[in-house]
């Protein structure tokens, strides 16, 4: 599921997109935002599709290795371990997985998907993980989910033909893949035999993630030039268009965070945006980043403009 650090990455990238444009569309800027975190679902769903794509792969080969002029018994009475994976047979015989595909349209139709999952499989195949699975002599549901499990983190969670395709698919996905990794391996584990498959939500029921980003957004956005006086003062030996755009958006998501949302500790915002600053900015921004947004909440706490509710949250 979805956590807060992620939320704001997302926010980032679309207010990045938004002031790069001459374009000042704030509804199709939230528009995108819900709909880029909306995706991420789309990725989960793809990854929990792949077995059952490359077990079709696998089930074509055993047919075509039968068809040979000359077969071998290895051929003739192939191994089927793999195609016989009850964790596989639950995720593709899951009518709540079905649903989400059909109606996310979400699916891995096509020559192109087919022969890529061919050349997965070829690597997956040859594989310690694999060989040493079907060469086992211990079966069960137990042996089967820890197999799946293993194949998905060694060999699908890290194949660079699948990332080809997520990149072209969406420039995001790429920031987005750790997290719906997580989501899939999670799912993997809580299976049961003989249990419906449980397909993770992206927010938890009752949360207030969503107004979380839009407030975020939408406040970023409207407070855009008290925000940006406040760093031009705080950075005097600076002009502001000498420092990093990815810098002032993120010192200006922070200073909205701090001042709007009563319930974070200051600490939390500073510590958070300093961190995602370590991976979207250069090397030195997280340094720069934190000195200007000590000064902000210095001056903000005196303009009594950040207000906590709840014990310890000024800290």
């Amino acid at each position: 599921m979805l956590n807060r650090r992620h939320l704001r990455i997302k926010v980032l990238q679309v207010l990045y997109a938004y002031f790069q444009s001459n374009e000042e569309d704030f509804r199709r800027t939230e528009k995108e935002l819900m709909q880029s975190v909306e995706r991420i679902h789309d990725l989960y769903i793809y990854l929990l599709l792949t077995f059952s794509e490359l077990k079709v792969v696998a089930e074509n080969r055993i047919e075509d290795l039968k068809k040979k002029i000359r077969p071998t018994e290895d051929d003739l009475n192939p191994n089927l371990m793999f195609i016989n994976n009850e964790l596989i047979q639950i995720l593709e015989s899951s009518k709540e997985l079905r649903r989400y595909s059909e109606a996310r349209k979400v699916n891995w139709v096509g020559d192109e998907n087919h022969e890529m999952f061919r050349k997965m499989f070829l690597q997956i195949k040859d594989s310690e993980t694999y060989i040493q699975y079907v060469n086992s002599e211990a079966k069960g549901f137990e042996e089967d989910k820890n197999f799946a499990m293993e194949l998905f983190k060694v060999e699908i969670a890290n194949s660079e033909i699948l990332y080809n395709f997520f990149e072209e698919k969406s420039i995001h996905w790429m920031d987005d893949i750790d997290l719906a990794c997580s989501m899939a391996l999670k799912t993997l584990k809580t299976a049961e035999k003989g249990e419906v498959l449980t397909i993770l939500p992206l927010y938890k029921e009752g949360d207030d993630e969503q107004e979380f980003i839009r407030d975020l957004l939408r406040k970023t956005i409207s407070l855009d030039k008290e925000n940006e006086l406040l760093i031009d003062e705080l950075t005097k030996n600076w002009e502001l268009d000498r420092i990093a755009k990815m810098d002032v958006i993120l010192m200006k998501m922070a200073i909205t965070e701090l001042q709007i949302f009563t319930n974070i500790p200051t600490k939390v915002t500073l510590n958070e945006y300093i961190e995602i600053s370590k991976f979207y900015s250069t090397p030195k921004s997280n340094g720069f980043i934190n000195g200007v947004l000590d000064k902000a909440i210095d001056r903000l706490q005196k303009d009594k403009k950040i207000v906590k509710i709840g014990r310890g949250l000024m800290n």
